[in-house]
């Protein structure tokens, strides 16, 4: 599917279906060029550092999902502005954020299921003036807060969590936050390094921030924070991999443009390998910190073909699928796609690295495991990962676990496997509203590039 003849007033879904999706099987090799909308990680990240910011800001091209709208929710519940303006974007339109003098409690936000709100918005609560209740949906209660709150009272944060460790909690903010000197253990979650990397700036004193966990997952976001802040002027050291000096700034209000997301493109791309075919992502970044860059690298692994041109990424079906020992700590996020394409491969996958996914939206490995063996295949759950042994699948249905990466890997299956139901297709709404129309599109190929 082509976006281009594309305005801002064309008819692209805002919100997901919801509810069962039998997901279609493709009926011919894919010949299709998918635009996916922008980048959910960079968009949260850009509205916290321009609710920071010496002025206002425009963010182009944003995410319209879940998780953003969480995002902006949470923002104007503590003073920002933040109005939408017309853009170039078939997703939705730009947004110009504007930072209010102090930001202002009193007020209760609820984070949704998104870890990056719970993760960013907290440490800024220690900066508002007033009480601050947070929460969240009821099915991300679960999900690792223990390390932050900590963090959060090392640096003289009044924080009520009831003893739980866990949302939902109340801050009582002073306006202010000295910063200084701080050691976390991060092994959970690289969210809880880059939410006090974005808010460190307006410390007093700045932050040296120590990680002193044994692991440190999914670099790459954290990098991704890091560059973040360099376009706002604020630049951070690092004398070691798990050591960051950032110093007092106010973040400079700038216009971004936000890339696409190249994570929520995985299941197009993979799409290519398990339906035959080929199919085109367009406006993919020379350089990007998302850990969706690597998919041209581990897509060839698996027996793709891989292309680049004129800043477009095609991938193209290979002779077969090819069994693979990965790694992928630094790109946890792509598991579950990845699962879905070692079914079909030519002999067992196995990938390791990945045990704090059982943290996530939900326990990824737990319920990719079940997910495949209830479609009649055979995986197993590995300390930090999982090994997938190819099978004959059968259709039946494939449970979301309100998770958005398990409802995609579902899709993809499908695919190749007749009858395979999807029970809530709705999470995909979480990064990627428009998922079931482009995946439908793409299938139907008729404005293949």
């Amino acid at each position: 599917m082509s976006m281009r003849g594309y305005s801002p007033t064309s008819t692209v879904p805002t919100e997901a279906p919801r509810g069962p999706y039998e997901a279609p099987t493709a009926a011919k090799p894919l010949s299709a060029s998918v635009a996916v909308p922008g980048s959910k990680s960079l968009t949260n990240r850009e509205l916290v550092l321009a609710a920071l910011a010496d002025g206002s800001s425009r963010v182009s091209s944003p995410l319209h999902s879940d998780d953003s709208r969480a995002m902006g929710r949470a923002l104007r519940a503590l003073g920002v502005g933040i109005e939408q303006v017309p853009g170039e974007s078939p997703f939705g339109p730009d947004v110009v954020v504007t930072p209010p003098k102090h930001l202002t409690g009193g007020t209760e936000i609820d984070t949704g299921q998104a870890g990056t709100v719970m993760r960013f918005v907290a440490p800024l609560l220690g900066l508002v003036d007033g009480e601050v209740h947070m929460t969240a949906h009821a099915s991300a209660l679960h999900r690792p807060m223990g390390a932050m709150i900590r963090a959060l009272r090392d640096l003289g944060i009044d924080i009520d969590d009831g003893g739980s460790w866990s949302l939902p909690f109340t801050v009582r903010g002073h306006g202010q936050v000295r910063g200084g000197e701080l050691e976390i253990d991060a092994s959970g979650s690289s969210q809880f390094v880059s939410g006090l990397l974005l808010a460190a700036p307006r410390f007093d004193v700045g932050l040296h921030l120590k990680h002193v966990g044994q692991t440190l997952p999914s670099l790459p976001h954290i990098e991704m924070t890091l560059e973040t802040l360099a376009r706002r002027g604020v630049h951070v050291e690092q004398p070691s991999e798990s050591e960051w000096i950032v110093p007092a700034a106010v973040p400079r209000a700038k216009a971004i443009a936000i890339e696409p997301d190249l994570s929520n493109a995985a299941p197009f791309l993979a799409a290519a390998m398990v339906a035959c075919g080929t199919v085109t992502i367009p406006a993919w970044p020379a350089h990007s910190t998302q850990p969706g860059g690597r998919l041209t690298e581990i897509l060839g692994l698996l027996g793709a073909r891989v292309s680049r041109r004129g800043g477009a990424v095609t991938v193209s079906a290979g002779q077969t699928i090819h069994g693979v020992d990965l790694d992928l700590s630094a790109v946890s996020e792509l598991t579950p796609t990845l699962v879905g394409i070692a079914a079909f491969a030519d002999s067992p996958s196995s990938f390791t690295g990945i045990g704090h996914i059982r943290r996530h939206e939900t326990d990824r490995i737990a319920a990719l495991v079940s997910g495949i063996r209830a479609l009649g295949g055979e995986a197993e759950e590995l300390p930090d990962g999982l090994r997938i042994v190819p099978a004959p699948l059968h259709g039946g249905e494939w449970k979301a676990h309100h998770d958005h990466r398990m409802a995609t890997t579902g899709a993809l299956i499908g695919l190749r496997v007749p009858g395979v139901v999807i029970d809530e297709i709705g999470t995909t709404g979480k990064t990627m509203p428009q998922f079931t129309w482009l995946w439908e599109q793409m299938l139907a190929g008729d404005a293949a590039a």
